[in-house]
């Protein structure tokens, strides 16, 4: 394959440098078109200027550029696409362009829980529901407290079969199961030695867990008297809270599994991450792998306290990296970053020599922001500035003009950020947060025009004022 890529004349060094690091199994071309900034390119520009020589395969532009890239497919009749946003991710961009081929299969199910269900309403459990399933929930878990009245309970398991929902009831309460099994409920969590009998004639599967305070032994005993029944159920050794038992109830999971190497088997993995105040991605992403590794195919998980409220998601992304990982015999890295919220994979940092270099080559005052990893560097054809304070920098800047301030308060604040957390700046861009990224709206490309019009008008006044001091 031989791949054209397309940059202005600022990025053509970096470009160059970039894809020659690469050692791709690929041929390369660099296109220089006549232009500063690559990143005011559009698609329709591109492709009145660009030239395209005979045996490339594909056209990769810079990832700001704006427009379809059809328009150049039907022009020059080869595949076109937009890479990264910052260059120095390209290599990155390969590899996960090579591994999404035969990326995002899993075979765990995610139960998502509505907490306290008899708290709500009908529209508002409609409304959890489309979004547990908008984040790759397959079934919903409707929960019930125990000793509170549900009288809306069959209503709203019907309701959320009528949407299409799977639905699981949570309930040791005889009467809300059967409520909730004859309204469409498939699923129950869950049975023991407590209320085992509930579930010979109750025509659904059944999660079936430990008694109270018995060890292995009685969930084995209950498996039996199910099987035996003829009952279909997916077990569920109970994972523990850290401090209260995480490492053996872990250890239980895996005994289990080698007991009964064909038995289904789901672990309430919030139990973890409801109950651990931390990051939940890193703790989702380590308990689906465990899951994947050992044949557990069914999580439950909820979204209540604040910082698991991505919990759902978070699960969806995870199943898919670790099935991908597992299934591959490969490290669950390079292949899919979006469990990375706080800091970023791989950050893109800029020396001071490059930047430098990249200064000599502009004519105009607009200015330039970029991080190295320890500073931030703010340029301009007549000024350099660095440090790692962003309103001192903001300070030693010459700025009148108050929404050209504000703009550049609002960079410099972003870049103080980005060098904080070990994160990519790009100017005039959204910082990366994993799956939590917004996307870029169209807005960004006025609010540049806004911002370089501002700089002009400055910059045509100190002009003036040169002038006039001249004579």
């Amino acid at each position: 394959m031989k791949i054209l890529f397309v940059t202005g004349r600022l990025a053509e060094p970096l470009l160059r440098e970039t894809v020659a690091g690469m050692r791709a199994a690929f041929e390369s071309e660099v296109a220089v078109l006549g232009i500063s900034v690559a990143a005011l390119m559009t698609t329709e520009w591109v492709a009145r200027f660009l030239k395209v020589s005979r045996g490339v395969d594909r056209i990769l532009l810079p990832g700001h550029t704006q427009g379809d890239v059809a328009v150049l497919e039907e022009r020059f009749g080869v595949a076109a696409e937009k890479g990264p946003k910052d260059l120095r991710q390209i290599p990155e961009h390969f590899g996960m362009a090579a591994a999404r081929a035969d990326y995002g299969g899993y075979d765990v199910e995610i139960l998502a829980e509505i907490n306290n269900a008899h708290r709500l309403s009908l529209p508002e459990i409609l409304g959890r529901a489309r979004a547990f399933a908008d984040s790759g929930a397959d079934v919903i878990d409707v929960g019930c407290t125990q000793g509170q009245a549900f009288p809306h309970l069959a209503d709203g398991v019907a309701a959320l079969r009528a949407e299409g929902h799977r639905v699981s009831i949570d309930s040791f309460d005889a009467a809300e199961v059967r409520t909730a099994v004859g309204a469409g409920a498939e699923l129950v969590l869950s049975v023991n030695g407590q209320n085992l009998d509930l579930a010979r004639d109750l025509g659904a599967t059944v999660v079936v867990i430990p008694d109270f305070g018995g060890g292995l032994e009685t969930l084995y005993r209950n498996m039996e008297s199910l099987d035996r029944w003829g009952v279909r159920f997916i077990a569920d050794p109970v994972l523990e809270p850290i401090g209260f038992g995480a490492a053996e109830s872990l250890h239980r999971y895996y005994e289990v599994r080698r007991r009964h190497p064909d038995a289904e088997i789901l672990m309430g993995i919030a139990n973890l991450t409801e109950l651990t105040e931390a990051d939940t991605t890193g703790v989702t992403a380590l308990l689906l792998g465990y899951c994947q590794e050992l044949g557990i195919r069914h999580v439950l998980t909820t979204a209540e306290i604040p910082w698991a409220r991505g919990a759902v998601r978070e699960a969806d992304i995870a199943r898919r990296l670790m099935h991908y990982a597992v299934t591959k015999k490969s490290l669950p890295k390079h292949v899919d970053a979006r469990l990375l919220t706080v800091r970023d994979p791989s950050p893109s940092v800029y020396s001071e020599a490059e930047l430098r270099r990249m200064q000599s080559g502009i004519t105009d005052l607009d200015y330039r922001i970029f991080i190295d990893g320890e500073r931030i560097h703010v340029f301009n054809a007549e000024r350099f500035v660095s440090g790692a304070d962003a309103s001192e920098i903001f300070a030693s800047l010459d700025v009148e003009e108050a929404s050209h301030a504000f703009y550049l308060g609002k960079e410099l604040c972003k870049a103080s950020l980005a060098l904080r957390l070990g994160k990519s700046y790009r100017q005039d861009g959204e910082l990366s947060w994993g799956y939590l990224t917004r996307a870029e709206g169209e807005a960004a490309p006025a609010a540049r025009e806004s911002r370089l019009r501002a700089s002009r008008e400055r910059s045509d006044r100190r002009r003036g004022a040169a002038r006039k001091r001249r004579r």
